[in-house]
């Protein structure tokens, strides 16, 4: 048994002030309300820490220069780095490829999923930020590799069927595929994709608010990084965004780095839709973890690390943020508590992802955990009950 002592433990519904978190065989056994020192466990003192349910990212393409088209291992080395950020779960997310890359990419979510490496965390089936968006709105996705699902074979090219049989190929290893529903096809693609078991995100997108609204009704039940890379919404005019913001059903990614979508706007979204129907993510890219005016890679494309990464274009290419300052913007510049910050960086992406006894601190859970300091910075991550960062010194 294992006992986190001393430490401010989050909960769904309220902070244990100095509680006592017992650990065993890789769940929450207990939740004391004091500190207590059980005979026989190992105690680790969080005095001064909060301890809050580990980090789930549902939108991440890679982190410290490695992306999640690299090939080779590209995608058990970010489950390996991302812990260093609290992230105890995360879905490798992939932008518009060819159906060759595409299936290497699924190939080593599989091995990671089957196997994860000790002190990684644990990957989720992948997001793909796929070919079926609209050129229009494509932002950094390649253009060149975007289609339609009506889109007959062309000679010498990939048609958007070779990208669904890359996908029903590798289906269990295939989580959540981004769309633009106003596409040819695109309502038909939503209700196939949904009865085939995958969860359907709109974005990347200029849908008008009907269009948004039917792909809602055909199983649409999530946005991808609400507000970038969509119509912008007025008040004659709500589009997508809008729809988004006025359904219950649809659960919404929000980048949570105050420069994709400002605090303010944030907060507009969480009164909106509360924290239970947002999620927080870093759409993070090879770019975070590593210094201002670092190059990376996000797929094909060279980007430029700065207060966003950017392609060489200056386009906007994904953020260099990590789910640790994602929380702490939730924190510190909107003005949420650290229970709200938890169900959006934890709580609600676990449940839209049907993840049973995870990402809540409860009796019975699963014990990934993050413990922060008063400043938000991450002490330590447990996955499974075992410390997975920092890593216990060689020797």
């Amino acid at each position: 048994m294992i006992a986190l002592t001393g430490g401010d433990l989050v909960l769904a519904d309220r902070i244990v002030t100095a509680g006592t978190l017992l650990i065993d065989d890789a769940r929450i056994a207990a939740i004391e309300s004091r500190r207590i020192d059980p005979a026989g466990a190992t105690v680790v003192d969080a005095i001064g820490c909060y301890v809050v349910p580990g980090f789930i990212d549902v939108h991440v393409h890679g982190v410290e220069g490695h992306d999640t088209l690299d090939g080779g291992r590209s995608v058990a080395e970010i489950a390996r780095r991302l812990v260093r950020y609290g992230v105890t779960a995360f879905c490798p997310t992939s932008v518009a490829c060819a159906p060759d890359d595409l299936r290497t990419f699924l190939g080593q979510v599989r091995d990671v999923r089957v196997k994860r490496d000790a002190n990684a965390a644990r990957a989720l089936p992948a997001h793909l930020e796929s070919n079926f968006i609209n050129p229009e709105f494509c932002g950094a996705q390649p253009r060149a590799c975007l289609r339609t699902a009506a889109d007959p074979p062309r000679d010498g090219e990939f048609s958007g069927r070779d990208i669904l049989a890359a996908i029903e190929h590798a289906r269990p290893d295939v989580g959540i595929i981004t769309l633009a529903p106003e596409l040819p096809g695109g309502i038909d693609l939503v209700r196939s994709l949904v009865a085939a078991g995958h969860r359907v995100s709109l974005g990347h997108s200029g849908a008008d608010f009907d269009t948004a609204v039917a792909a809602i009704e055909a199983g649409a039940r999530h946005a991808t990084h609400l507000f970038n890379r969509m119509r912008p919404m007025s008040h004659r005019d709500p589009g997508l965004v809008g729809a988004v913001l006025a359904s219950d059903d649809v659960a919404a990614e929000l980048v949570c780095d105050g420069h994709h979508v400002h605090p303010a706007v944030m907060n507009v979204a969480i009164a909106a839709k509360s924290p239970s129907r947002l999620m927080a993510i870093t759409d993070g890219t090879a770019g975070s973890g590593l210094p201002q005016g670092s190059r990376a890679r996000l797929g094909g494309a060279s980007i430029t690390v700065g207060d966003v990464a950017r392609l060489d274009d200056h386009t906007i290419a994904g953020s260099v943020l990590t789910m640790d300052r994602a929380f702490a913007t939730l924190v510190t510049r909107c003005g949420l508590d650290v229970v709200q910050a938890a169900e959006m960086c934890s709580t609600t992406p676990a449940r839209e992802l049907g993840l049973t006894g995870m990402g809540a601190i409860a009796p019975g859970a699963v014990a990934d955990l993050v413990v922060l300091d008063s400043r938000l910075n991450v002490v330590e991550t447990w996955i499974g009950g075992e410390r997975a960062w920092p890593e216990p010194a060689a020797g």
